[in-house]
C-alpha cells in the first residue's frame, strides 16, 4: 500500500508537505498542492486516521452505553448525537441488554484510546468497575449518582413526580394508583414524593397496589385490565412513561371506557406517544440533558469551564385528564 514517504518521493517533496496537504493546512503553494494531490489519487491512497488518532492522542469519537431501546432513551441518544456531530465528534452506541461484559468493551476502547470519552446512559457493572476505568477519559452518567470522578446530568425525580400528583390533586383527583419503572433510585424518590404528598395534603394512603417494572405499551394494557376488574377504582393512574399510560388508555378505550371522564390518565416524558394520544404529561428535558452531558465531556478533553442549561420539569396538559 501507498505511504506518505512514496508520495513524498514522486512528488519532489518532504513528508511534511505532504502531511499539510492531506490535512488542508495552509503555507503550501497551489502547484505544490495539486501536484501532490495528483500522485494521492493515481495511487489511491487513503489516510490511516486511527494511527493519525493515536498519535495525536484524541480519536474524536465518544461511545455511549445504554442497556436497551426505549424511546426515551433513543431521543436521549439522538441529542447526544446531533451536539456532539455539530462538534465535529462522531459517536458509537454499546447496547449491552443487562450483559456486563458488553459494557465492559466500551470501557476497554476507552482505556486503549479508541474512544476518548464515555457517555453512560444506564450502567450494567457496578459503580465501583466503572469508575476505574476514569484514569483514562471522561464518563458521565445520566443516572442518578453522587460521585467524584463520575459527574451526572440526572435530574430530581421527586420534583418531576410531586408536581404530576399536584396537578392531579388540582383537577380534583383524590384516589390515584401509581405506576413505577425498575426499582431503581429515581423510582425511590417518585415513591417519597407520593408520600409526602398523601401527608401534606391528609389524604389516606388508598391502599392501591404499587405497580413495579411497568414502562411499555403492555404493561399499561395489563394495568387497564386489572382497573377493568376494581370494585373500588381508582379516579386517577399516575404512570411511570407515555409507553404505559398510552396502552391503558387503548385498553380501556377498546373496552368501552372514556378518558377521562371514567379515569384520568398521566403520562411522563412527553414523548411523541403523548402528543399523538392527547395524553397529559410531564416533560423531561432529555434533550437538554443530553447537550450538559456534552458539554461536561467537552470541558473535561479540552479543560475548560462548561456552559450548561438550567433544567426543569414542566406540566404539559392535554385531554386525558
Amino acid at each position: 500500500m501507498a505511504n506518505i514517504q512514496e508520495i513524498a518521493r514522486l512528488a519532489g517533496v518532504s513528508t511534511a508537505t505532504v502531511s499539510r496537504v492531506i490535512n488542508q493546512h495552509p503555507y503550501v503553494s497551489d502547484l505544490t498542492r495539486e501536484r501532490v494531490l495528483k500522485i494521492i489519487g493515481q495511487l489511491d491512497y487513503v489516510p490511516n486516521y486511527n494511527a493519525t488518532s493515536l498519535k495525536k492522542g484524541a480519536t474524536r469519537s465518544i461511545g455511549i452505553i445504554a442497556v436497551d431501546y426505549n424511546s426515551l432513551l433513543m431521543s436521549l441518544v439522538r441529542s447526544f448525537h446531533t451536539i456532539a456531530q455539530q462538534s465535529g465528534f462522531n459517536t458509537m452506541l454499546f447496547m449491552t441488554n443487562g450483559e456486563c461484559s458488553k459494557e465492559l468493551v466500551a470501557l476497554e476502547m476507552l482505556r486503549s484510546r479508541q474512544l476518548d470519552a464515555l457517555f453512560c446512559l444506564v450502567r450494567t457493572n457496578e459503580w465501583n468497575i466503572i469508575e476505574s476505568y476514569t484514569r483514562y477519559g471522561p464518563i458521565v452518567t445520566w443516572q442518578r449518582l453522587t460521585s467524584d470522578s463520575i459527574p451526572s446530568v440526572f435530574m430530581d425525580q421527586y420534583q418531576g413526580y410531586m408536581l404530576s400528583l399536584e396537578y392531579l390533586y388540582s383537577k380534583g383527583y383524590r384516589k390515584i394508583l401509581n405506576v413505577f419503572s425498575s426499582k431503581g433510585l429515581n423510582t425511590l424518590e417518585r415513591i417519597r414524593a407520593y408520600r409526602d404528598f398523601i401527608q401534606m395534603h391528609g389524604l389516606k394512603d388508598s391502599g392501591f397496589p404499587q405497580f413495579h417494572n411497568k414502562m411499555s405499551i403492555y404493561d399499561g394494557e395489563e394495568i387497564a385490565q386489572w382497573w377493568i376488574k376494581q370494585t373500588d377504582k381508582p379516579e386517577a393512574i399516575s404512570c411511570s412513561t407515555d409507553e404505559v399510560a398510552a396502552g391503558i388508555l387503548m385498553e380501556l378505550q377498546r373496552a368501552g371506557f372514556t378518558v377521562p371522564d371514567d379515569v384520568g390518565i398521566m403520562g411522563f416524558d412527553n414523548t411523541d406517544i403523548a402528543h399523538l394520544l392527547d395524553l397529559t404529561t410531564i416533560h423531561y428535558p432529555v434533550d437538554k440533558q443530553a447537550e450538559n452531558a456534552f458539554a461536561v465531556i467537552k470541558s473535561m478533553l479540552d479543560q475548560s469551564v462548561p456552559k450548561l442549561h438550567s433544567l426543569a420539569f414542566n406540566l404539559i396538559e392535554r385531554r386525558s385528564t
